[in-house]
């Protein structure tokens, strides 16, 4: 090249030496006199017949010194596969090493690259991971690379082995993205700090993290606006998750001036007129930044955003672990000041999110008491709760002013067994109740004193007590170590119950009271529950408090029909004394289902059938207990049947709205885990309703069962016991 040669000859010439030499004649054009300098071929052929890993270890020690840089190339530079060397220089492969090396201290951890070459255009970046052992899948590694906005177009895995038979990989990313340039250097940090707390399941993956390169927002911002939005969620705004993310990301820098608005008003470390001057500042550039939105959604949705900002009273974002900030976050909240909420609006609300776990406590005032529930529902287990909350007002008027209630969701199951499930219960259960303490004031020598990095703009809050519910009934115990790891002024008395208090299960106060409402019910039809035999249908299992207990308050009790969230149970003609025995089998034992049930002692015809078979084949015996003629049913189809069976008892001992009035619509109950099952009242042939738990009908179709000529009176008389008890 340099002599713009039209050809070439080389002779090797080999001797007893240990170097060989290669001669070598360029043929130029007749005439031409090429321009050459010596000392530059003589560099090219110098760095042309040295090894690429002679060229790195050259590199290691201009970058790290002699000693280090050969320290370096020694554990890591003879390793890298010919894949890598052929695809990376020298000198990235320095870089690469400083990575590596890193992880010996940390070997369950990640290093990360995010850079531009400097042959990439603007739209175009690398992202290279350093993982030891396994590398990311691709299933997992590509949507969290998405999410944040990437377009993934290749990846190139290395594989590094060491003489120890150690493992480490290199994963080299190539991205695009599409909504604008970004500068490495500037997200680097931010952008590789999400992508960690995503991969530790510490971040939720999906369309906010967006925000992270389009406006700049570091992991945890990111979820304060996450948890904004699952709160809205739960608020019934008519807009779904995904329509919310690409409102924000299209309006990026609202999403910003929204996330420094709540970061002013609530920053512990700044003093109340710099907070008061930087938010009004705040909200007149928001205000103005609205004015200019164009669509009446995304208005909508923002708008939404700042309410919830605004309508904050107290927050924990800025408290911090031993390892750094919260891993959820909680916010108390001023009902009404946020618009829309349906009614009637609590005094007090805390909501608290985090990737495992989403939890709202609703209080009617200062002083309150209320149970915590372990809630399957999801998508809207704040309607489950105001409901819950508001019978909790009318029978907490025997004991305190007003009622609360609180209920969590346990957002990632594990796979395994019910061990396995009750940890995470457990694990969330605790991060729910350290959620609400973390905003409570404390009493300490009759003084209060307020959290500490915390800023308060609300008035002295110091009580805040809990119960058991369903699916917590054990666990006082936890709420109290809780308690005391807070050092809050209740003490063991922040929750009713456990070791130092009354097991609600043990003594089966909700069931007794509301069995007493049962017997009363059936003298007046002149059946005596505890000296004759009568057939029920019910709802739940003999591991629930409600059910479990009430289930063995009479030993003449024919349990015919059963189901709970997995299973349902049919026994056509039981013995009472046999199956009086087993189920108190059942319940002495924990965290039993109705798959445990003897199959030997159920009569024939009946049997236990899981509620995810596609249909349900039915019995002789089955078809006339029913009172159906189909050969089989759907497991919904059956479920109704259940309900609507001939019997003398309906006990409900479980969760969720099964009857509504014909005049209702399933919309309207707001328990869409139940809408394929849910039956009228004026449906229901059983003659009595006993309400251990709570909405298991609606208000109308308790009036419509009454107005048939059905037993029953409201979930409220009929388990207030429990409460009143507390």
């Amino acid at each position: 090249d340099t002599f713009a040669g039209i050809s070439i000859e080389s002779t090797p010439l080999i001797s007893e030496s240990v170097l060989a030499r290669v001669y070598f004649i360029v043929r130029i054009e007749p005439g031409s006199s090429p321009r050459f300098n010596i000392r530059s071929i003589e560099k090219r052929i110098t760095t042309a017949v040295r090894s690429w890993q002679d060229q790195l270890s050259d590199t290691m020690v201009e970058r790290f010194g002699e000693q280090r840089g050969l320290e370096l190339f020694a554990l890591y530079g003879r390793y890298f596969p010919a894949a890598y060397e052929e695809d990376v220089s020298p000198r990235a492969a320095s870089f690469d090493i400083e990575n590596m090396d890193a992880l010996e201290d940390q070997p369950e951890s990640l290093r990360m690259s995010l850079y531009r070459p400097p042959s990439f255009p603007d739209s175009k970046l690398r992202f290279k991971i350093f993982h030891r052992k396994d590398p990311i899948p691709i299933s997992e590694g590509l949507p969290m690379l998405e999410n944040m906005g990437l377009r993934v177009i290749s990846e190139r895995p290395y594989e590094v082995e060491f003489e120890d038979d150690t493992v480490l990989w290199i994963q080299d990313f190539e991205m695009e993205y599409a909504h604008g340039t970004i500068d490495p250097r500037q997200v680097n940090q931010i952008f590789q700090d999400a992508f960690y707390r995503v991969w530790r399941g510490q971040l939720e993956s999906d369309g906010f993290n967006r925000l992270i390169l389009g406006a700049g927002l570091s992991w945890r911002q990111v979820s304060l606006l996450r948890a904004c939005c699952k709160y809205l969620l739960q608020t019934g705004l008519p807009f779904s998750q995904s329509y919310m993310e690409d409102s924000l990301s299209q309006n990026a820098g609202l999403a910003h001036k929204l996330v420094q608005l709540f970061e002013v008003s609530n920053d512990p470390a700044e003093s109340l007129g710099r907070r008061e001057r930087q938010a009004v500042k705040l909200r007149e550039e928001v205000s103005e930044m609205l004015d200019l939105v164009s669509s009446q959604d995304d208005d909508r949705i923002l708008r939404s955003f700042l309410s919830i900002i605004e309508a904050t009273s107290r927050t924990n974002y800025f408290q911090r672990g031993e390892d750094g900030p919260r891993e959820y976050i909680s916010f108390k909240l001023d009902p009404r000041q946020v618009p829309d909420l349906p009614k009637p609006k609590p005094m007090f609300e805390i909501f608290v999110y985090s990737p495992r776990v989403e939890g709202v406590h609703l209080r009617g005032g200062p002083v309150a008491r209320g149970g915590l529930r372990w809630s399957d529902r999801r998508e809207d287990f704040r309607i489950e709760v105001l409901g819950l909350m508001k019978a909790q007002m009318v029978k907490n008027t025997v004991i305190v002013p007003v009622g609360a209630k609180g209920g969590f969701v346990v957002k990632r199951p594990p796979d395994g067994d019910r061990a396995q499930l009750m940890q995470e219960v457990i694990a969330c259960y605790k991060t729910f109740v350290n959620g609400l303490l973390d905003l409570t004031d404390n009493i300490v020598d009759d003084v209060i004193h307020p959290p500490a990095d915390l800023v308060r703009h609300d008035e002295d809050d110091p009580y805040l007590v809990v119960a058991a519910d369903k699916g917590t009934a054990t666990f006082s115990d936890i709420a109290n170590s809780v308690s005391k790891a807070h050092q809050f002024w209740l003490g063991d008395a922040f929750a009713s119950g456990g070791s130092v208090g009354y097991d609600h299960k043990k003594m089966g106060i909700t069931a007794r009271g509301g069995w007493e409402s049962v017997k009363r019910h059936f003298r007046e039809i002149g059946v005596d529950t505890q000296q004759e035999p009568f057939t029920v249908a019910a709802i739940g299992d003999m591991s629930g408090d409600v059910f479990g207990n009430g289930m063995l308050l009479s030993p003449h009790i024919r349990l015919q029909a059963a189901f709970n969230h997995l299973n349902i149970f049919l026994d056509p003609d039981p013995d009472p004394k046999l199956s009086f025995a087993e189920r108190q089998r059942l319940f002495d034992q924990p965290g039993s289902g109705w798959e445990d049930y003897n199959s030997e002692l159920i009569s024939e015809g009946g049997g236990v059938f899981s509620r995810r078979d596609k249909r349900i084949k039915l019995s002789a015996q089955v078809r006339n207990m029913l009172a159906v003629k189909d050969d089989s049913l759907t497991p919904h189809a059956l479920l109704s049947a259940s309900l609507n069976m001939p019997v003398d008892l309906l006990w409900n001992g479980g969760i969720g709205t099964s009857v509504k009035a014909s005049s209702e619509s399933n919309a309207e109950v707001g328990d869409r885990s139940n809408d394929s099952l849910r039956v009228n009242g004026s449906e229901l042939r059983c003659k009595v309703v006993g309400e251990g738990g709570n909405l298991g009908f609606t208000q109308l179709g308790r009036t419509e069962y009454a107005l048939s000529g059905g037993k029953i009176n409201t979930d409220f008389i009929d388990n207030s016991a429990g409460v009143d008890c507390s």
